[in-house]
């Protein structure tokens, strides 16, 4: 997809803050520390749209970007060994499931998992959680450039097997080399043209 336009547009702690439009939303989920708003920028074609940052746990909002004045992303907070106070993590937890659970305008969930690591049990209870709510989940592989062509066979291998439901919806990416962006946006846009 050819971006004209890519904006920060409004962050929000719960539903009465959420940008009020009928725009469709693919939301961006995954632990601390898995390259998400790197990926964000890499689609939206923008540097520094999503702030990124080396210390897991930066995005403790839910923040709303608007491509092209017709898509919303969504960056949720990163969850798991985040090293924030333990009531910030408190409220993340039902932020974000409002948002899942009740957000109309969401048609695809961009589920973020770090190809280096074996998907932990919360993760994996995350994608069980979302297939539950009947929103299409898109699986998306980060930080390919990081491992040699042989262990990413082997994770490949794995999480096929994990997710063996799935494997003709997820996608190897890398924020360095933009390995997977057309195809994350191929797959977003085939979910666009349905209503959920």
């Amino acid at each position: 997809m050819k971006i004209y336009s890519a904006e920060f547009i409004k962050s929000a702690v719960n539903a009465s803050q959420y940008p009020r439009n009928s725009l469709p939303e693919v939301s961006f989920v995954g632990k601390s520390n898995v390259g998400k708003s790197s990926l964000i920028n890499v689609l939206a074609g923008r540097k520094g749209l999503a702030k990124t940052s080396s210390t897991p746990g930066r995005t403790q909002l839910i923040n709303f970007f608007e491509i092209n004045a017709n898509i919303l992303m969504v960056d949720l907070p990163g969850y798991g060994y985040a090293k924030v106070p333990p009531q910030v993590k408190e409220r993340w937890k039902p932020m974000v499931e409002e948002y899942l659970s009740s957000r109309t305008n969401l048609r695809l969930v961009v589920v973020i998992f770090d190809i280096r690591r074996i998907p932990s049990e919360e993760e994996y209870l995350m994608v069980n959680w979302i297939d539950e709510l009947g929103i299409p989940i898109l699986i998306v592989l980060t930080k390919i450039d990081k491992i040699s062509k042989n262990s990413l066979r082997q994770q490949k291998i794995i999480f096929k097997k994990l997710f063996r439901n799935r494997t003709d919806n997820y996608v190897t990416f890398s924020a360095v080399t933009k390995e997977g962006k057309h195809l994350i946006w191929q797959k977003m846009g085939e979910i666009f043209k349905h209503p959920r």
